[in-house]
């Protein structure tokens, strides 16, 4: 067994331990974050080699700490400061007081959309933190669902496990959605799409399902072939793996795209399929995304960040479990990243199978929310 070092905040307290034995991390992960009964939320993430005890765990700290709504899921890779879990039975907990904050635990859309309407006109929209389980049809249509219902800004991911799921919220929930509903948390959110933007913008002006026939009114293929010459690419099999498509949001302010594979080319034909049906007079960007692309975005994106929330309290990063390792060559290299940026600020997540931001299912993106006090945020 691994025991952690410490990391306390004012307001947070974060325990984080490897263990065969469930028992044992918990153990060490209560004694950590210590007793904290005032204390309105916990968040939980326990690695897939512990799913099964994921109840067991929650049940646990509340009895150590004094916490009594924890929220959490399994990942196959968790996260708390500095630290990451990749393939390892371990568990990592964050007890959060939140001051003159409501504070509401969902277990699916309709009972969250159903507690914010009880709390009648004229209240602020909320903020929620959003577990997804990936198996279940209804996700992809809960979760705007939810951001519209609530009138609120959503960040989370999809759990991710090779054996048995779980997600909780407050106690064991089994809807497509879960997690906590939150009205006056001061946060700041950020998301890392972990590109390099090749070239500018373009419009389709001809596609036949997932297949581009035209940009700008030219053949597809030569525009393609023409921004990679532009961005230095000669050969494509020096991007062989690493360029992506790029579907710029309608009425973003902030410049957000989703990002979609290439899935192949036809020169021949001048023609090239994405991962997604295209129609005529859609926006399509091409983008790079590989280690160096990666890194260099994630630290745009938490300087940024910072620049919102200097003294952050506490943090959540939701990660895809095709970052990590996979995307930054090692375990520990990317939760390096953020601890070189913002210092040692307690935060826990996990690694999913999809990212939620705002109102919109994500993949290959790093989700980070900072909470922080009122007077330190800019309006």
């Amino acid at each position: 067994m691994d025991n952690s070092s410490q990391i306390v905040g004012e307001r947070f307290a974060l325990g984080h331990a490897r263990s065969p034995d469930w028992r044992n991390a918990a153990r060490v992960v209560a004694e950590q974050i210590g007793e904290r009964d005032d204390d309105s939320l916990g968040f939980l993430y326990v690695t897939d080699h512990l799913a099964p005890h994921l109840g067991d765990i929650a049940t646990f700290l509340a009895g150590a700490t004094g916490v009594l709504n924890w929220c959490g899921t399994v990942g196959i890779g968790i996260c708390a400061t500095g630290t990451e879990y990749f393939d390892e039975p371990a568990i990592v907990a964050m007890a959060c007081a939140l001051p003159g904050a409501t504070v509401i635990p969902f277990g699916s859309a309709d009972e969250a959309i159903a507690a914010y309407r009880e709390r009648g006109a004229g209240i602020p929209g909320s903020f929620a933190v959003v577990h997804g389980d990936p198996r279940q049809a209804a996700l992809a249509e809960d979760v705007p669902r939810l951001a519209h219902g609530t009138d609120g800004f959503l960040v989370g991911a999809l759990s991710s496990s090779r054996g048995a799921y779980g997600q909780l919220a407050g106690k064991p929930a089994q809807g497509a959605v879960s997690g906590v509903m939150m009205t006056g948390a001061t946060v700041a959110t950020g998301l890392s799409q972990g590109c390099w933007p090749l070239g500018g913008i373009h419009e389709v002006t001809e596609a036949e399902g997932n297949v581009v026939v035209e940009l700008d009114g030219r053949p597809a293929m030569d525009v393609f072939v023409e921004t990679l010459a532009e961005a230095g690419v000669s050969d494509l099999r020096d991007l062989a793996g690493s360029l992506h498509v790029a579907l710029p949001v309608t009425g973003s302010d902030t410049g957000d795209y989703l990002v979609r594979n290439l899935v192949g080319i036809d020169p021949d034909n001048g023609v090239f399929a994405v991962g997604e049906d295209i129609v005529a007079g859609d926006a399509l960007m091409f983008c790079r995304r590989d280690r160096e692309a990666a890194e260099h975005d994630l630290r745009r994106m938490l300087r940024n960040l910072k620049a919102r929330a200097e003294r952050p309290l506490g943090g959540l990063y939701f990660s895809c479990l095709a970052r990590g390792p996979g995307m930054f060559g090692e375990v520990g290299r990317e939760l390096a990243i953020v601890r070189e940026e913002l210092g040692d600020v307690p935060l826990v997540g996990f690694f999913g199978n999809g990212e939620i931001s705002f109102d919109r299912l994500y993949a290959y993106t790093g989700v980070l929310t900072l909470f922080a006090d009122p007077r330190e945020v800019p309006g």
